[in-house]
């Protein structure tokens, strides 16, 4: 079975950027035990690392780069940002096992977005955030190995729709007749 469109994915792969001294550096690793699972086609993917994919089969392997414009952008100076300390204090008091230099924090802008930032500084007016995504200017080199190709199940297709089930919170998220104990018949419980 070849990788195509709404086929699930798993792979190992070892992710490496450009070094200081021109040698690469190793970021991030999955293995066969905990392996890269993903839905081919459907977005989760950066979409040239999926390009480099495509048509590959189980125990295909892989070796490619990806620059930073195809990948998370160039670094951008203006996304690094003094807030006031106060966003970040509950009832006056800065939650300091969640912001400390380096820690990765979720903020919302004022369009209600979801956004990571990593601490930058703290000081006692201000925390410094950089908003830029951890790998942006950086050029992404792939080295790996296809580990498996199956169809996705219409229940893993629903759920990326928006129409996933939400049982275990008394509603359900799908079309189907309430019938089980949570009131849904997606079986997903």
């Amino acid at each position: 079975m070849k990788i195509e469109i709404n086929k699930v994915v798993d792979a190992e792969y070892e992710l490496y950027v450009d070094g200081e001294n021109g040698e690469l550096e190793l970021m991030e690793r999955a293995t066969p035990e905990q392996p890269l699972n993903f839905i081919y086609g459907v977005g989760m993917m950066l979409p040239k690392f999926e390009e480099n994919l495509s048509g590959l089969q189980k125990d295909d392997n892989f070796e490619f780069t990806i620059n930073n414009e195809d990948a998370y952008g160039e670094y951008d100076d203006d996304a690094v940002v003094e807030l006031e300390r106060a966003v970040f204090e509950i009832d006056g008091k800065l939650d300091e096992e969640m912001v400390f230099e380096g820690n990765v924090v979720p903020l919302m802008d004022n369009e209600g977005n979801r956004l990571q930032a990593q601490v930058v500084s703290v000081t006692d007016t201000h925390v410094t955030v950089d908003l830029n995504h951890p790998l942006a200017g950086e050029t992404l080199h792939f080295k790996g190995k296809v580990l498996g190709v199956r169809d996705a199940t219409e229940q893993e297709l629903k759920s990326l729709l928006g129409g996933g089930c939400s049982c275990g919170d008394g509603g359900c998220g799908c079309d189907d007749d309430c019938d089980d104990e949570h009131g849904c018949g997606c079986g997903c419980n």
